[in-house]
């Protein structure tokens, strides 16, 4: 006897692949984009920002399908996600020089949400391709997207005037500007 769908939340629940973690993480993350949008709907500050969160929330979407179903990312995709980080890294320069806290308006805290969502999607991917074959270009694209979010997060602080947080930390010892500039 078919049990009644209202039982089920997601058809594959039970198979053993890491397919279904990774559908159910990206879901995550398309769930947290959402959930950045209605801070900004009224933000005129924040308008850019919004525009670009309608255009990415369907495709993380699109590469959580692109595993079992077909490729539903493209190079024109990943090519307007790296425009989209060059534009806001251009806005926000010396400020992502170096480790930041996860923090601020309450915008920037659901993109740094987001953020980490992103990487939680590149991991879970990194385990489905342990079992089977991934087209590269879902890694490409959730890693830039972790990374759009967070130059996201850094911009609307800037936007909103809240400064960010440096983070030192105590466990990995960050090597001096001139140590670095002669290394190179």
């Amino acid at each position: 006897m078919k049990k009644d769908i209202r039982y089920s939340c997601y058809p594959f629940m039970r198979e053993k692949s890491s397919c279904v973690d990774y559908e159910i993480r990206t879901d995550s993350l398309t769930t947290r984009i959402g959930a950045v949008i209605p801070t900004l709907v009224d933000d005129e500050r924040g308008r850019i920002v919004l525009e670009d969160l309608r255009l990415i929330q369907p495709l993380a979407y699109h590469v959580n399908g692109s595993v079992r179903g077909k490729l539903a990312i493209t190079e024109d995709d990943l090519k307007w996600l790296s425009d989209r980080y060059d534009f806001y890294v251009s806005e926000v320069k010396e400020a992502i020089q170096q480790f930041l806290l996860p923090q601020g308006v309450e915008s920037a805290a659901r993109l740094h949400i987001c953020r980490s969502e992103a990487k939680k999607s590149y991991r879970a991917l990194h385990k489905v391709s342990e079992e089977r074959d991934v087209p590269e270009i879902l890694f490409d694209f959730l890693g830039l997207l972790a990374n759009v979010l967070f130059v996201m997060a850094v911009y609307m602080n800037k936007q909103h005037e809240c400064d960010e947080i440096v983070f030192t930390s105590k466990s990995y010892p960050m090597k001096k500007k001139k140590e670095q500039n002669n290394e190179l």
